[in-house]
């Protein structure tokens, strides 16, 4: 699945504040993410992430 910074992806468990949408704001080795509802940020390896990784919602312009 391809997915760039600044994507809106849902990953395949929602976050416990309920959200399930999350904004990638680093890539490279580790992957790091935001969530979209309370702003908590979740560092994970490239693989861990992929495997989570459930659907791009929005690209990035």
């Amino acid at each position: 699945m391809e997915y760039e910074l600044h994507d809106i992806v849902q990953m395949k468990k929602s976050h416990p504040c309920g959200s399930n949408t999350w904004e990638i704001i680093r890539v490279g080795m580790d992957i790091k993410i935001k969530c979209e509802g309370c702003g908590h940020i979740v560092m994970l390896p490239r693989r861990e992430f992929e495997r989570k990784l459930k659907k791009v919602v929005e690209h990035a312009e």
